[in-house]
């Protein structure tokens, strides 16, 4: 039988609202961890679910540390959020959550059916593939792509592609979250892919899409020629594979904390 997914229902004591929400998606197969919108019960379960919903309410509005909490919790940990009130209470509560840490908001009155349906796509999101960030592996040499994607697909969706030109044909219809780009190829060489990527700034995004080399040139002339086209780093195939897996997560670590900071700045 498969694992249910939960959800993290926030609410303040026993509504019925918030125990008709709850009917409702317990309904349509959710387990629902039914919380007090309190900062030692949020982080007790903060591990158990990737969605949280609250149900704002004039008590929950007065409680502005732990919205703020919620918030920090979701933006620090990429969960999501969705929150439900009235038009008056949505915008209290951006005072303290700002739009860009909501994934959705519900206006009352709404319809069950409707909130029921929109909850299960997001949390089908975050039960997916979905939330993993994307890589585009490029190199010519398929056994170390094999090996590499290999390492990285436990935590990341890898793409793989055998030469500059694949890749550049890949990017016309996908915006991978981060490319690691070999240096040396035939036809089309990695410092020929990046310079081509920074240059398409007629192609919504492409030119902004990350790039970190993954090579066997260590020299320093190589090196320095690439520089200018501003990679976000530059690797050496002779590191080990934890060393690889950790600069990688480092770079998307660095990349949330950016993220969070700028989501802070919102008001």
């Amino acid at each position: 039988m498969p694992v249910k997914t939960k959800i993290v229902l926030i609410t303040k004591g026993v509504s019925f609202m918030g125990n008709s929400i709850q009917k409702n998606l317990e309904a349509a197969g959710y387990e629902i961890l039914r919380v007090e919108p309190e900062i030692g019960a949020l982080t007790e379960c903060k591990a158990q679910s990737d969605l949280f919903l609250l149900y704002l309410g004039k008590a929950v509005l007065e409680m502005p540390e732990t919205l703020v909490y919620l918030k920090d919790m979701c933006l620090e940990n990429e969960k999501l959020l969705m929150l439900i009130g009235t038009e008056a209470e949505l915008t209290a509560a951006n005072v303290h959550i700002p739009d860009g840490a909501v994934a959705q908001k519900f206006k009352r009155p709404f319809d069950l059916k409707m909130l029921t349906t929109e909850v299960g796509r997001f949390a089908q999101a975050a039960n997916s593939r979905e939330l993993k960030k994307s890589i585009l592996l490029v190199d010519d040499d398929p056994t170390f792509l094999k090996m590499v994607k290999g390492w990285l697909d436990e935590s990341y969706r890898v793409t793989i592609v055998t030469s500059g030109t694949q890749a550049l044909m890949y990017l016309a219809d996908n915006r991978p979250d981060l490319i690691l780009l070999d240096y040396e190829m035939p036809v089309t060489s990695g410092p020929q892919v990046l310079e081509m990527i920074r240059s398409e700034t007629g192609i919504d995004g492409v030119d902004n899409i990350p790039v970190i080399f993954l090579t066997g040139k260590g020299d320093r002339e190589s090196v320095m020629k690439v520089l200018s086209l501003k990679p976000e780093g530059y690797l050496l195939k002779s590191l080990s594979r934890d060393q690889i897996l950790k600069s990688v997560d480092d770079f998307f670590e660095k990349k949330r904390l950016e993220k969070i900071n700028e989501r802070a700045q919102i008001k």
